[in-house]
C-alpha cells in the first residue's frame, strides 16, 4: 500500500450463491477501476451476513464463492487487498469500541434496521442488525479510508462512520494527530442502473422477482431464457424512454453499459428491428462478458487451497495496518497494552 495514493474500502455480504449483474456493473467492475488510481481494499464481509443466520455451510461456500466472483472479475491480489472479514478480528474489536460510542437513538434512527425490523418483527430482529451499521463503521475506520464507494442505500450508514470517527478524533486525539481518518463518500461516475427483467420499475436484487435477475454464473441458457422473456411493452418501437418503455429502454442500457456503445447508437442500430433482434443481441452481450468470470471462477473454486492461500495473504497485509489502528485507538481511550 502506497502513502501518496488516497485508499478506498468497499466490501459485500456473502449471502447468495453468486453476484448479480447490478452488483457486477455498480460495484465490481468500478472496484477494478479503482486499482490503477488508489490504495483499494476489498472484503467478503461474512461476520455482517451472520445477522440473517445462514447455514454455516452455506455461509463457508458462499464466502469462497463471493471472493472468486471478486477476483474473476478483475480485483488483483497483487495491487490490492482482499480477505474474509473474520479473518481480521481488529474488525469486532474496534466495532466494540464504538459502540460504546454510538447512541442508542442514533442507532435507532438507522432506516436499515427499521424497515428490515418492521418486515420480520421485534422477535425476529437480532442485535447484530441493530449494531450492523457500527461494525461497517469499523470496517472503514480500522484502514484509515479516505473513500468509500456508497450506494443510496449505504449513505446514512457511512454518514454514521463519519460522526464516529469525528467522535473519536475530537474525544481522545489532538488536533495534530487524528486518531483516524474521517472517510468521504466517493461517487463513481455515472453508471447504468440496471432493473428487474420482469418488473423494470424495480431495482435488479435478489429480493426481486427470481425470473429477472441475471446472475453471474448463471449458465447461458438461464441467461438466455430470463432475457428473452424481459418484460417489453405492446408496441414494437425500440427506443430510450424510461418512463413510457422502462423494459426496453433497461435492456439497452444492459447492452450499452456491457458493450459501450452509446445508448443513442443503439437505438439507431436497431430502428426498424423488433424487439426479439434486441433481446438477441443483448443475450450475447451478455455472455460475452459474463462467460469468461464464469469461467475463471469455477477454475478457482477447483483450487480451494489457491483461493484461500490468496485470502490468507491478505488477511495477513490487512492485519498489518488494522493491528496498528486499534493499537493506537486503545492507548488514546486508556486500555492498558497488552504484553
Amino acid at each position: 500500500m502506497t502513502s501518496s495514493r488516497p485508499r478506498v474500502f468497499s466490501a459485500m455480504q456473502p449471502t447468495a450463491d453468486s453476484l448479480h449483474l447490478g452488483n457486477y456493473l455498480g460495484a465490481l467492475r468500478q472496484w477494478v477501476a479503482l486499482q490503477d488510481t488508489h490504495d483499494a481494499i476489498y472484503s467478503v464481509v461474512d461476520l455482517h451476513a451472520l445477522t440473517v443466520a445462514p447455514e454455516p455451510e452455506a455461509l463457508r461456500r458462499r464466502s469462497r464463492v463471493t471472493a472468486a466472483q471478486y477476483l474473476a472479475a478483475g480485483v488483483d491480489p497483487e495491487r490490492s487487498l482482499l480477505f474474509l472479514q473474520s479473518h481480521v478480528p481488529e474488525h469486532a474489536e474496534l466495532a466494540w469500541l464504538l459502540s460504546c460510542l454510538t447512541g442508542f437513538g442514533e442507532a435507532s434512527r438507522m432506516t436499515q434496521f427499521k424497515d428490515k425490523s418492521a418486515r420480520v418483527g421485534a422477535e425476529a430482529t437480532n442485535v447484530g442488525l441493530f449494531t450492523y451499521p457500527v461494525l461497517m463503521a469499523a470496517d472503514i475506520l480500522l484502514y484509515n479510508t479516505d473513500l468509500v464507494p456508497v450506494g443510496e442505500d449505504q449513505k446514512q450508514h457511512l454518514e454514521l462512520s463519519r460522526n464516529l470517527a469525528q467522535r473519536l478524533n475530537s474525544r481522545y486525539a489532538t488536533e495534530d494527530s487524528p486518531l483516524v481518518t474521517v472517510p468521504e463518500p466517493y461517487i463513481v461516475k455515472e453508471t447504468a442502473k440496471i432493473y428487474d427483467l420482469a418488473d423494470p420499475g424495480s431495482k435488479m436484487s435478489k429480493s426481486g422477482h427470481p425470473s429477472g435477475l441475471i446472475e453471474l454464473l448463471d449458465d447461458p441458457k438461464t441467461v438466455a431464457t430470463r432475457i428473452k422473456s424481459a418484460v417489453t411493452d405492446a408496441d414494437t418501437v425500440i427506443a430510450f424512454d424510461p418512463v413510457n418503455k422502462p423494459g426496453v429502454s433497461n435492456l439497452l442500457s444492459i447492452h450499452s453499459a456491457l458493450s459501450g456503445v452509446p445508448v443513442e447508437q443503439l437505438v439507431a442500430d436497431f430502428d426498424g428491428k423488433m424487439y426479439g433482434h434486441l433481446k438477441v443481441a443483448v443475450v450475447e452481450v451478455v455472455e460475452n462478458a459474463l462467460g469468461p468470470v464464469r469461467e475463471r471462477v469455477t477454475e478457482l473454486l477447483a483450487r480451494p487451497e489457491e483461493l484461500d492461500e490468496i485470502l490468507a495473504d491478505g488477511a495477513g497485509k490487512a492485519r498489518a495496518i488494522a493491528r496498528t489502528t486499534l493499537a493506537r485507538v486503545y492507548d488514546a481511550v486508556g486500555l492498558v497494552p497488552a504484553r
